[in-house]
């Protein structure tokens, strides 16, 4: 099975022709070098020009700006195959998903005309900072400040879990410019840092159980002095603008949970029908049958579902809370599916060999990242 054999009420035929251009990339460039990239534990920056030319990164950029001026539709393809085809972390939804929205829509008309044409070409990688080592998901909590000094900021404090952290140039770090702002919302503001700024260190790239090839960093501004028209935006507006754009990066969680399930689920039907065990295919004993018929219903209305909630997107019409519930719901059928086709693969499926294996540890951290599950439902919970 392939994800062209899904009935898609999302796409139009150009978006199709777009898939095909994206798979070939994937299957050329990405999926062969997926051991050697998650020994390396980052995805080569050579790889980004290559992805830019074809017109993979930041599709949504306005033509005035370097972009080809899409709808959100061919992020999402390149989402879904991202996850079907490559299996690997690229860093390349982070960029083209959520920072390319905020300099489009807050940034000043010279820090769009500055990074957003590097942003589509790839020779920018670009980085969103808001994580602390002791707030995760409470980012009023941050301690991370900007102080102001004549017409600079000076940055001072530490960010943990930054995807993109090894090879990003450009960091949009989230800080607080008003410590004792009442609400503490009032007091985030989100300000751009180049990666050679005095003062500006990055940490490890940590060892995670999972996505070995994604670089995802520790950060550490230690007197980094930037322009105050750094400033992403109006200061003080920062936590506004987070609020803003998490719907669209809970969606694109939503849409790689799902066809990295798709994908799982497709091996598993293919080894169990290969795969005997006392003396008749795996796939021919009743229980094997019964799970994969229960994944194989909940996966096809997980696409339904997907295209509805692409839909709602592409109209403006998407709540916070439908995507926070997308995110909820895909990556709690993601780790299902993965956790029961693991299962069907047997003692092979505990071998880093097998994709099964290395795609059950990557799913892991989908019900961590974006906002925990848990506050998915709080989001939701507050609009009964």
């Amino acid at each position: 099975m392939s994800l062209d054999s899904l009935s898609r009420t999302a796409y139009t035929d150009d978006h199709e022709a777009f898939r095909s251009t994206v798979r070939q990339f994937l299957e050329k460039e990405v999926a062969p070098n997926q051991a050697q990239w998650a020994e390396d534990g980052i995805v080569p920056k050579s790889l980004w020009p290559k992805a830019g030319e074809l017109g993979l990164l930041c599709p949504t950029v306005p033509e005035e700006y370097g972009g080809l001026g899409l709808d959100f539709g061919y992020n999402a393809i390149v989402d879904e195959e991202s996850a079907y085809y490559g299996r690997v972390t690229t860093g390349f939804s982070l960029q083209s998903d959520i920072v390319t929205n905020y300099i489009v829509r807050y940034g000043s008309e010279e820090q769009k005309k500055h990074w957003l044409p590097k942003m589509v070409s790839g020779e920018v990688i670009t980085a969103i900072a808001m994580t602390e080592p002791g707030t995760g998901s409470d980012l009023q909590g941050m301690r991370t400040t900007a102080k102001k000094d004549g017409n600079h900021y000076v940055i001072n404090g530490s960010k943990t879990y930054i995807t993109n952290g090894q090879n990003a140039d450009l960091i949009l770090v989230c800080v607080k410019t008003d410590p004792d702002a009442r609400p503490a919302w009032k007091g985030v503001s989100i300000v751009l840092v180049e990666a050679d700024r005095d003062g500006f260190e990055r940490g490890r790239n940590l060892d995670k159980i999972g996505q070995d090839e994604a670089d995802t960093s520790e950060l550490f501004f230690n007197d980094v002095r930037v322009p105050i028209t750094n400033c992403l935006g109006e200061e003080g507006q920062g936590f506004i603008y987070l609020m803003s754009e998490l719907p669209q990066e809970r969606l694109s969680i939503a849409i790689s949970a799902q066809a990295s399930a798709q994908r799982a689920f497709d091996d598993t039907v293919e080894y169990t029908r290969e795969r005997k065990a006392f003396g008749k295919p795996i796939l021919d004993f009743q229980n094997s049958r019964f799970v994969l018929a229960d994944l194989k219903a909940k996966l096809q209305v997980g696409w339904a579902h997907l295209d509805w909630a692409l839909a709602r997107h592409l109209k403006k019409e998407l709540t916070p809370e439908e995507g926070a519930a997308a995110k909820l719901w895909h990556t709690e059928l993601q780790w299902e599916v993965m956790d029961k086709c693991l299962q069907l693969f047997g003692g092979a499926g505990y071998m880093n060999e097998y994709p099964i294996a290395r795609a059950w540890r990557a799913a892991r951290v989908t019900r961590i990242f974006g906002g925990t599950n848990e506050i998915m439902k709080e989001l939701i919970g507050r609009k009964l």
